[in-house]
């Protein structure tokens, strides 16, 4: 007998609908809320829409019409955004919503080609505000759970004077609730991390709560096989997670597995006849499916998919409703921006030919069980199961008119639907986070290579690549906070006010530059070389005349800093050697020429003493700082100048612009832009960089949803529009970029963010390679990045920066795991550019001369590299001689032998492990 059992599941194939199988006219919500944005019955699919202000439902079929084709309509439900709904599982017409205008609603929606109804069957007003969850009982008739915003409640819709039963208050927002399938129990999740297992019938408080969550980012909960729940949510470090509990002890999961780096909320669904549990991250493009068993390894990973459509949100259709002849076991809808994707999930079976009944157990039926007040009296009477075979299936019935009361507004407490006119003015339409790139995280089974031989690394990087796509070296890179020793402390009066189109602060390799709100507009300087305690006497500063627009250091003199203000002056300072050891009031230069107040200023990335300025008055001039005055004025915008950028070779210059544009500028030869193009369509910021050798502009920006967004543009064809994008999530503050060069790594964060994100930027599809992020303990006002030279190469450290927060600076390194560290790691350390050296002077540029800076090693000169270590032999891990005994079929030994064959091929030239791998070993990194 074979010791290792199999799933029957372990090769279900999920499968992608073709594009004209996409219901397509959708115009997806984008509001955050704890509730579902879809959700389909054996005919019907509902979902969110961001239309009118999100008071809307869209309605479509599961199946198409007659022409092959998806007829979309609308249902005007809310007088503001609805937060969730679901449909009756006994009546296929029945729709619940409920709103953040306080109500909740029942509908008899009807075919989308038909007329929808003009008003609600039933409007409930429970008085408790916001209403963000509402979900049917999976048994009796007429029961609905709702969550307000701490309290979960029971409605028989039968008797709409007052609820049910009003359960135990929770302490913070109500997240997620679910029923148990024999409708038992209800469970919840919280903001206050506790999970809550509720016997309504018995008692008003919970009969089991722990405080098991992490984290009180998203979560959802789910009541799984027999006694257990599933959630979904984020760790303390903000990596998603997915754990399975034992309801009945909630002290401790019974297993964990962690999803990777995202901040789009995880969104479990669950079969509870085949056991099939899918997952999807809001924003994402990837569906993953896991088996879930009574006992260990209790979640095993099925299948991961990857879709060219990002999450609004996903739900599957009744077993009634799939293609048994086919073997599709599962479909999930899932809701994009502007379409609904089906993904049929197949277990490769001869289909057509027989029923397979071990794919198929016989499922809950659409009759219900018993009535509300039934259930509350005591009732456990059980759905009746129906036969899924197509000679066996039920015959369809009449909806039930019981379920469903007449029309009526029965208030129990004040809504916003009662007051004049009946509309709401609430507006806060959120975004939820996105992020257009694939996650680059592992599947927790194997590809099913079956061979006497483990996969080398090599072969496990190629079964990756083929499964994920392409993932970056960098993906596990870590951020740390150095030791306090190096931290500035005791900051006092920093100023949070700068434009958002200052970086807020600025270093070089030496000295930090922090702005004050003491009036003057003054900047205290900090010397790296002495960090510590700031003393609470007054400092030395800088100051200016009036308010700091903004700011920064000359790359070739770390001494010189050139500051902006809002009387439209530029001013010029040269500190003196040792620091600043009085307050300087007097600068070396004031250029003038602006007209109103400036944004931005840079300095030349090759070209001694010149910098650009860029100001209200629409203009951006070019300063020649040895001549002392404006030698340069170029024109050619419509708006407010977000953000600008030099080139790498110091030829070109970029700006973004609120007209919602690109533009590249030839300053020497042209005073008009060369190029232009359409830039980010928000118009709350932006900032551009120069990525890839100058072939790509990155820009960070804001679409039309305001979701946080950055777009990558080819710099030979603005006009063109982006050819790559990834959706961050939603914030106020724009994402500010700093682009290293050498790895092609960007790394953004924003004023008052906690998160760091990092990418890859690769000039080819996908474009943006996601890696971990790094999270602060509490929101910072920035980062500013010092020199490659600054980095500690021997801790692989490939970027350094200083955070900036209300009253500490404190460094963060960047560092990727390897795990050969006395190797100096040449794969990651290619020779910088000495950009702290200028190429020519800036007379020399505006004649026409192009300089190119010089490169140097950051290799110490006791490290050997990598690349020339000696190679190590491949170490052949074998399975246990028990593997060998076992009696397998033809088809296994089959299996065995092809994948015997890769094995022995894969092996013949292994690389390094940071050629195979990235350089690290799957349990061998660091922690």
């Amino acid at each position: 007998m074979n010791r290792f059992k199999t799933s029957k599941f372990k090769n279900t194939t999920p499968r992608v609908a073709k594009k004209d199988g996409w219901i397509t006219n959708v115009r997806a919500g984008s509001f955050t809320s704890q509730g579902s944005s879809i959700k389909a019955n054996s005919k019907l699919v509902a979902f969110s829409t961001e239309q009118a202000g999100g008071g809307l439902v869209g309605l479509s079929s599961v199946e198409p019409g007659t022409d092959g084709k998806w007829a979309v309509t609308q249902i005007s439900c809310h007088a503001d955004v609805v937060t969730d709904l679901d449909f009756s599982p006994f009546d296929d017409g029945l729709l619940a919503t409920c709103s953040a205008d306080e109500t909740l609603k029942l509908w008899r929606a009807r075919d989308p080609e038909e007329e929808q109804p003009d008003g609600a069957e039933l409007t409930l007003c429970p008085g408790r505000g916001k209403l963000e969850l509402v979900l049917f009982h999976p048994t009796s008739s007429g029961l609905l759970a709702v969550g307000s915003a701490e309290t979960p409640l029971l409605w028989d819709v039968s008797r709409q004077d007052a609820p049910l039963a009003v359960l135990e208050q929770h302490s913070d927002q109500l997240q997620s609730l679910s029923w148990k399938q024999d409708g038992s129990l209800l469970a919840s999740s919280c903001k206050d991390k506790i999970l809550r297992v509720f016997d309504p019938r018995a008692q008003l408080t919970p009969v089991q709560s722990s405080k098991g969550l992490q984290s009180n980012k998203d979560s959802r909960i789910l009541w799984a096989r027999d006694d257990y729940l599933l959630t979904t949510g984020f760790d303390m470090v903000r990596n998603r997670e997915l754990r399975l509990w034992d309801s009945r002890k909630l002290s401790s999961s019974l297993c964990l597995v962690s999803l990777g780096a995202s901040s789009g909320t995880l969104v479990p669904l669950f079969d509870a006849d085949t056991g099939l549990l899918t997952v999807a991250g809001m924003g994402d493009t990837a569906v993953d499916c896991f088996e879930v068993t009574a006992s260990q390894p209790f979640l095993t990973q099925v299948s991961h998919c990857v879709t060219d459509s990002h999450t609004r949100g996903v739900a599957t259709v009744p077993k009634t409703a799939l293609d048994v002849t086919s073997c599709e076991v599962m479909r999930v809808l899932q809701l994009a921006d502007s379409c609904i994707v089906p993904i049929s999930y197949q277990v490769p079976r001869k289909s057509g030919q027989e029923f397979h009944a071990d794919l198929y157990p016989d499922t809950a039926g659409s009759s219900p069980a018993m009535s509300a007040g039934e259930w509350w009296d005591g009732g456990n009477k059980q759905v009746e199961k129906v036969s899924l075979h197509p000679d066996k299936r039920p015959k369809a019935k009449a909806p039930p008119t019981n379920q469903t009361p007449a029309k009526a507004v029965l208030p129990t407490g004040g809504c916003k639907e009662e007051a004049a006119c009946g509309v709401s003015t609430s507006s806060s339409p959120l975004s939820t986070p996105s992020s257009s790139v694939a996650p680059s995280r592992s599947p927790s089974t194997t590809s099913g290579l079956s061979s006497g031989l483990a996969p080398s690394p090599s072969q496990s990087a190629k079964a990756m690549h083929n499964l994920l796509g392409p993932s970056s070296k960098f993906r596990h890179i870590q951020g740390t906070v150095l030791h306090r020793d190096t931290h500035f402390t005791n900051l006092k009066s920093l100023n949070l006010t700068t434009p958002g189109e200052c970086d807020g602060f600025c270093a070089n390799r030496q000295r930090v530059a922090v702005p004050l709100s003491i009036p003057g507009g003054q900047i205290a300087v900090l010397e790296l070389s002495n960090p510590g305690k700031l003393p609470y006497t007054a400092m030395p500063t800088v100051q200016n005349s009036g308010n700091v627009a903004d700011f920064c250091w000359d790359p070739f003199d770390t001494h010189r800093l050139a500051v902006a203000g809002e009387d439209a002056k530029i001013r010029i300072w040269q500190l003196p050697e040792g620091g600043l050891q009085e307050t300087l009031t007097e600068p070396e230069l004031i250029l003038q020429g602006h007209t109103e107040k400036i944004y931005t200023v840079k300095f030349h990335p090759l070209a001694s003493g010149l910098l650009v300025s860029s100001s209200y008055d629409l203009s951006i001039r070019l300063w020649d700082l040895e001549m002392g005055e404006q030698v340069k004025l170029l024109t050619g915008h419509q708006d407010q100048i977000f953000g600008m950028a030099w080139s790498p070779d110091g030829k070109l210059l970029a700006t973004v612009c609120k007209d919602g544009k690109l533009r590249i500028y030839d300053p020497r030869n042209c005073d008009a832009p060369v190029q232009e193009g359409p830039g980010p369509e928000g118009h709350r910021g932006a900032r551009v960089v120069w990525v890839c050798d100058g072939k790509y502009l990155l820009v960070s920006g804001f679409n039309s949803r305001s979701d946080r967004e950055l777009t990558l543009h080819s710099a030979e064809d603005l006009s063109s529009g982006a050819v790559g994008s990834a959706n961050a999530d939603l914030s106020p503050s724009t994402l500010i970029p700093f682009y290293d060069p050498d790895t092609s790594v960007v790394i953004l964060t924003a004023k008052g963010d906690t998160r760091v994100y990092i990418f890859e930027i690769v000039p080819e599809a996908p474009y943006f390679l996601e890696c971990c992020s790094f999270n602060s303990t509490e929101p910072h006002k920035g980062l500013a990045f010092l020199p490659k030279t600054e980095c500690d190469v021997r801790e692989v450290e490939v970027a350094r920066a200083l955070m900036l927060s209300k009253t500490t600076i404190e460094p963060v390194a960047f560092r990727v795991p390897r795990v050969k560290k006395e190797f100096f790691q040449d794969d990651v350390f290619p020779d910088t550019t000495v950009w702290w050296q200028p190429a020519l002077s800036g007379a020399s540029w505006l004649s026409g001369s192009d300089g190119e800076l010089s490169k140097t090693s950051l290799r110490p000169k006791d490290m050997t590299p990598v690349s020339e270590a000696p190679k190590e032999a491949p170490v052949r891990k074998y399975l246990p001689s028990s593997f060998y005994l076992e009696e397998k079929s033809d088809e296994q030994k089959k299996d065995e032998l092809l994948s015997a064959m890769v094995a022995k091929l894969g092996n013949m030239d292994d690389p390094l492990p940071q050629e195979s791998f990235e350089g690290v070993d799957e349990d061998e990194w660091d922690d």
